[in-house]
């Protein structure tokens, strides 16, 4: 379990330097702990050490390991593509945000569900910067009607954007992906829309995490390069069935 604590300390590390590369303070950016395929175990040595922000990419992994966390206080996003049928366990298993919702009928459900049970939800809005047909997220030039549309659902509380950008060893085409995801917050803010508040922008991972902060990150998700490889491929959570 101490290579995880050490990892950490070496993401902290990048995420210091990037930072002060970027003339920003450390505290801007939050470090989520993308936990899919880690046992409750290995999460716990995280918590231990003062990082309790997580997030799962699949229900089913957010319902195996809900009870064997809920002893220790933690924030839990949801990261990954969300069936409508899967709204209610959601809900059940104390996610706080989900940062992927990328379509009014996921919204509607949401709202439905929210409001039968009298709560509210956090929301980012994902966005496919990269274009790529692996990937969710609402097209960029239909995210400000996205927004406007969501924003209609009083139980959400839409407070930013997410996207996953581009795997690629170029720099800059990566970077083009996180501007545009920066661009479109200012669009949307722009709006003025009752209830959206556009504070956080989720981008960056293990991979091209300073890059992202560079360009206005506030959330950066890194899994692999804390709790080491996973058996599947990244690809293995984003192609559930499209509905």
């Amino acid at each position: 379990m101490e290579h995880i604590i050490e990892n950490i300390k070496q993401i902290e590390a990048r995420i210091t330097v990037a930072c002060e590369r970027a003339g920003r303070a450390r505290e801007e950016v939050k470090l989520l702990l993308a936990t899919k395929t880690v046992t409750p175990e290995r999460i716990k040595v995280a918590f231990a050490a003062g990082y309790t922000l997580i997030a799962e990419n699949k229900v089913q992994e957010l319902k195996e390991k809900y009870e064997a966390l809920s002893d220790v206080p933690h924030t839990n996003h949801f990261i990954g593509h969300l069936q409508t049928n899967k709204v209610k366990e959601i809900l059940r298993y104390g996610v706080s945000c989900v940062e992927s919702v990328d379509r009014l009928d996921l919204a509607q459900k949401l709202q439905q569900r929210l409001a039968t049970e009298d709560k509210h939800l956090d929301v980012l809005l994902q966005v496919n910067t990269s274009a790529e047909e692996s990937k969710y997220g609402v097209a960029p030039d239909k995210a400000l009607d996205l927004a406007r549309a969501v924003a209609q659902c009083d139980r959400l509380h839409i407070k930013g954007l997410m996207t996953i950008g581009l795997f690629s060893a170029e720099e800059e085409k990566v970077r083009v992906c996180f501007q545009l995801l920066r661009r479109l917050q200012g669009e949307i803010a722009a709006l003025g829309l009752p209830g959206v508040v556009m504070e956080e922008l989720s981008m960056g991972m293990s991979g091209d995490l300073e890059i992202a902060i560079e360009e206005g990150a506030t959330i950066v998700r890194v899994g692999t390069a804390i709790f080491g490889k996973r058996v599947y491929p990244d690809s293995y959570y984003w192609k559930e069935s499209r509905e």
